[in-house]
C-alpha cells in the first residue's frame, strides 16, 4: 500500500518542487497553501506523514498541528520552517509536532527525515513484550497506548518513544545520546540541542503532579535522564 503525505505550504516553486521529489519517491501527494484548505483535507483524508509550513497567508501551519493533535491523531509531524530561533522551534515542538526542517534545506536530508519518521511510526516497539508498567504509568505496546493512573496520556509519537525507552529502563540512567540516538537517526545530528529538553518537560507536565519537582523522571545531571523505579 501506497504512503500518502500532506503538504501544505504557500510557496509554489517550492511546492511544485517537493511534489514532483515526493511523487518520485513514490508516495501519494495532497496539497494545500492555506490553512482552511488543511482543515478541509484532514477532515476527510487518512495521511502517513504531514508536511507544514508555519507561516501562512491566513494562519500558521502550528494551528493545523494542534487541530490534528487535539482529535488524537498521532500521525508524524515535521514542520517546515523557516524560522530557526529557539523559541519558534519549541513552539512548534510543543505544538505536537515530531520533527522541524529549516529552510532552505536539502531535499534529500527531508526526504531522510520522512523514511525515519515513517518507518518509527510502522514499527511496534514491543520487542516481544505486551506491556510495560511502572508506578502510575502504564503501557500498552500493541496499541501503542499509554496511561497515567489508568486514564490515557495524550502522547506524541516522539513523546510517546521517549517513554517507552524511560519505563523499559526504569532505574538506569539513560544517556543523553542514547535517547537521541533511539529517537532520531545519527546521535541526534538532526536535532536542535533544546529539542530534548523540550520533549522531558513535555513528559513531566502530563505525568508528574508537580513538574517542577519531579518525582518519575529524573535529571541525572552531565549525563541523560532517568526513570525511578518504583521501590527506589
Amino acid at each position: 500500500m501506497e504512503q500518502s503525505i500532506f503538504l501544505l505550504e504557500d510557496d509554489v516553486d517550492l511546492l511544485d518542487g517537493l511534489t514532483y521529489t515526493l511523487h518520485k519517491e513514490g508516495y501519494l501527494v495532497d496539497v494545500a497553501q492555506t490553512v482552511q484548505k488543511a482543515y478541509a483535507c484532514l477532515e476527510t483524508g487518512g495521511y502517513s506523514l504531514l508536511l507544514l509550513d508555519v507561516t501562512l497567508p491566513d494562519g500558521n501551519g502550528m494551528e493545523v498541528c494542534r487541530f490534528v493533535r487535539e482529535r488524537g491523531n498521532q500521525v508524524p509531524i515535521i514542520f517546515l520552517t523557516a524560522m530557526d530561533e529557539e523559541v519558534n522551534v519549541i513552539r512548534g515542538l510543543d505544538s505536537g509536532a515530531d520533527d522541524y526542517i529549516t529552510k532552505p534545506f536539502k531535499l534529500g536530508e527531508l526526504c531522510s527525515r520522512i523514511r525515519a519518521q515513517l518507518r518509527r511510526s510502522g514499527i511496534s516497539e514491543a520487542g516481544g513484550e505486551n506491556r510495560l508498567s511502572s508506578g502510575p504509568v502504564s503501557i500498552d505496546l500493541p496499541s501503542a497506548a499509554a496511561y497515567l493512573n489508568d486514564e490515557p496520556l495524550g502522547l506524541t509519537n516522539a513523546e510517546y518513544r521517549l517513554l517507552c525507552l524511560l519505563v523499559r529502563n526504569a532505574g538506569q540512567t539513560v544517556l543523553r545520546e542514547t535517547i537521541l540516538d533511539a529517537l532520531w537517526d545519527g546521535n541526534g545530528s538532526f536535532v536542535d540541542d533544546n529539542t530534548l529538553s523540550v520533549y522531558i518537560r513535555r513528559l513531566r507536565e502530563k505525568i508528574e503532579e508537580d513538574p517542577s519537582k519531579p518525582v518519575h523522571l529524573l535529571t541525572v545531571r552531565g549525563f541523560g535522564y532517568k526513570w525511578r523505579k518504583e521501590n527506589e
